[in-house]
């Protein structure tokens, strides 16, 4: 039995609302003219530790709450928001959004329906955000003891640890009713090498919408616990680093590694298949639906329906269940991501992808977890075919623009690959590019699909979401590589 309360009924007895008056509410917001209205209620409790120089310099433990009222018409948008809520709020809030939206204060009833069985993804004992403080404090010490053990040219650990628990509670004019909880736990370690002469970092981490305990427990066939593979694999990339040769630059062949390079499929191909950006034919896939747009290697799958996945969830913010959708397959385009309102203007099929960051946000056409289906290739044998190319086996950051799909990406860890053997490592290796392009060039596809440790944030807008990330082993012909040498 969960400790977690229940949503739907936490928020009408903590409130002392009923279903009827936020009935009446949903019925004021649509009025006459109006094509949706909804109310997104929202608790979130969420917890930070952070611990640097062997020391917890920051530990904040934040309750935000609130409620939002979204009214479409055709394709604008009303939203008003209050962290105040009450009954009279709410009427303030569904008055202001409509004014935005449809300009017409007309009731219209509003029908409440039974949702009917809905995923069940994350249910949880004991939320990670119940663990006892000293276990985290705990854990945070044995990361930065481990670290500094790894290798005496580690200076200094940098290591978070968030936990989080959001109820949420929607009903929608639709008639949809629909709560969830929401766990999310993340552990990010950095760690600093100094050697004299060069100074570099690693960075690694993992979670999920799972137990405390699942960053203390093995992964199957391992020796060590997670947070110590964890903290291993950072401190590793940052002494590999400080014996890192200056990156080659020009059209190379790339592998990318299985895993976390995925984040590279997620900007630069991912958010050009968001329904919105479709809709307003600014994306590079505009107009493109069931013609080819990659290798026919290339599956892209997005799927918000994996247990305790960093990037899964039982419904949308819009109350819809998720799903998993075929973007791509074989290289022809096959869907979008949608949210409500895209979806309806667009004439397809939800696909559950409305996220919103809180209550003070409108939702909109999101991923989830976004990864490219495996092939049937020996990953050892992809890297045997390359006569001389680049290994990126870890990204940093990056960029893309939506419109040209072109992106910029920086490796973290990267590795020449000469004669078809990975050797030494490389720093200051940049991906260049066009995600279709780059997609169309995929001539390789490992069997070894996985998908990342749980870490991934996505921006859009503004808006921060969790989101998920996967790839097998993949190579790609004459990509772009910015480096420092030729």
């Amino acid at each position: 039995m969960s400790a977690t309360p229940e949503p739907r009924r936490f928020f009408l007895d903590r409130y002392g609302l009923t279903e009827s008056e936020l009935e009446h509410v949903l019925g004021d917001a649509l009025g006459r003219r109006a094509d949706h209205s909804d109310l997104y209620f929202e608790f979130t409790t969420s917890e930070s530790l952070q611990m640097e120089e062997s020391l917890v310099k920051k530990a904040t433990r934040n309750v935000s709450q609130g409620v939002g009222v979204r009214v479409v018409a055709e394709d604008r948008t009303g939203y008003a928001y209050s962290d105040e809520v009450t009954l009279d709020r709410l009427r303030v809030a569904a008055s202001t959004a409509r004014a935005i939206a449809a300009d017409q204060a007309v009731h219209a009833p509003v029908a409440l329906r039974d949702p009917g069985a809905a995923h069940d993804l994350y249910r949880l004992e004991h939320p990670p955000i119940e663990a006892d403080l000293a276990r985290k404090i705990d854990l945070l010490n044995a990361v930065d003891i481990e670290a500094r053990r790894f290798d005496p040219r580690i200076r200094n650990v940098i290591a978070s640890l968030v936990c989080e628990q959001k109820l949420v509670f929607l009903m929608t004019s639709d008639g949809v009713v629909a709560s969830d909880a929401r766990p999310l736990v993340r552990l990010q370690v950095t760690a600093i090498a100094d050697d004299h002469a060069a100074r570099q970092q690693g960075s690694f981490g993992g979670g999920g919408r799972t137990l405390f305990d699942f960053l203390l427990e093995r992964d199957e066939g391992s020796d060590v616990p997670r947070y110590v593979r964890f903290t291993r694999e950072a401190a590793r990339q940052a002494v590999l680093n400080l014996d890192a040769v200056e990156a080659p630059a020009g059209p190379q062949t790339v592998v990318l590694a299985p895993g976390w390079p995925g984040i590279l499929l997620h900007e630069a191909v991912g958010h050009g298949l968001e329904g919105d950006f479709n809709r307003k034919g600014v994306s590079t896939f505009s107009g493109r639906m069931n013609q080819r747009v990659a290798s026919e290697l290339c599956t892209v799958v997005d799927d918000g329906s994996i247990p305790n996945r960093r990037g899964s969830l039982n419904i949308d913010d819009e109350g819809t269940p998720t799903s998993r959708t075929v973007l791509i397959e074989k290289g022809i385009l096959r869907g979008y991501l949608q949210d409500r309102m895209n979806a309806r203007l667009l004439g397809m099929p939800l696909t559950g992808n409305g996220r919103r960051e809180s209550f003070a946000h409108i939702p909109m056409p999101r991923m989830t977890n976004t990864f490219l289906l495996a092939g049937e290739d020996d990953p050892e044998d992809i890297v045997r075919s390359v006569d001389r190319g680049l290994y990126a086996a870890y990204f940093g950051g990056g960029q893309v623009d939506i419109t040209s799909g072109k992106f910029v990406f920086s490796a973290a860890e990267a590795y020449l690959i000469e004669q078809g053997r990975i050797t030494r490592p490389v720093k200051g290796a940049t991906l260049i590019g066009s995600g279709p392009e780059a997609l169309k060039r995929v001539s390789r596809l490992g069997s070894d699909l996985r998908l990342d440790e749980g870490i991934g944030t996505c921006g859009k807008d503004g808006q921060l979401v969790p989101v998920g990330v996967g790839l097998p082993t993949l190579r790609m012909d004459g990509i772009t590589v910015g480096g420092t040498r030729a």
